[in-house]
């Protein structure tokens, strides 16, 4: 019997994968909620929120994302924001206003910015599409655009199979 032999036309393919996962916020990511910090849950009073966040034990937000928000229906005054951003700016990765869902999305954003799709030209380009970390909606739209203008072809999914996205049109002869 002739010994056979299995090509692995995957890797024949030239397909490169690209993971999302690797843009994935490395560190913690903790939330700031000033729920604790309102009268009554109701109401921001500005001497005993000062106050309070003088007391505050800024150190478990060290070299942490952040997200601010107020999870309770109640009226914040826009410097209540920046007054905990200051106070978070110097010790935190990064802060931002919104939810956790919200600051993925955001810090996804800000690593794909320093993704060198240039150095994609003409390649065929599939984008991982399951993995262990749930990748914000996001993220798949800022690669696309990113990669576009660059690519020969792009795929989601995996290599085996994949979804086609977008394909560059042949020169007009």
């Amino acid at each position: 019997m002739a010994e056979e032999i299995f090509i692995n036309k995957v890797a024949e393919s030239g397909l490169i994968t690209l993971d999302l996962e690797e843009f994935y916020p490395k560190g913690a990511i903790k939330i700031f909620d000033l729920k604790g910090y309102l009268f009554m849950k109701l109401i921001l009073k500005e001497k005993d929120f000062r106050a309070a966040l003088q007391t505050t034990d800024w150190t478990e937000y060290q070299d942490a994302y952040v997200a601010i928000t107020c999870s309770v229906d109640a009226i914040i005054p826009m410097w209540a924001y920046m007054l905990v951003a200051s106070y978070l700016q110097p010790i935190a990765k990064d802060v931002m206003f919104g939810d956790e869902q919200k600051l993925i999305s955001h810090i996804f954003i800000k690593n794909l910015a320093a993704f060198d799709a240039a150095s994609y030209e003409d390649k065929r380009v599939v984008v991982k599409g399951c993995g262990e970390v749930s990748i914000p909606e996001t993220a798949y739209v800022e690669i696309t655009n990113k990669l576009r203008p660059y690519v020969k072809s792009i795929m989601y999914g995996e290599p085996c199979s994949t979804v086609p996205i977008y394909k560059k049109p042949l020169p007009k002869p």
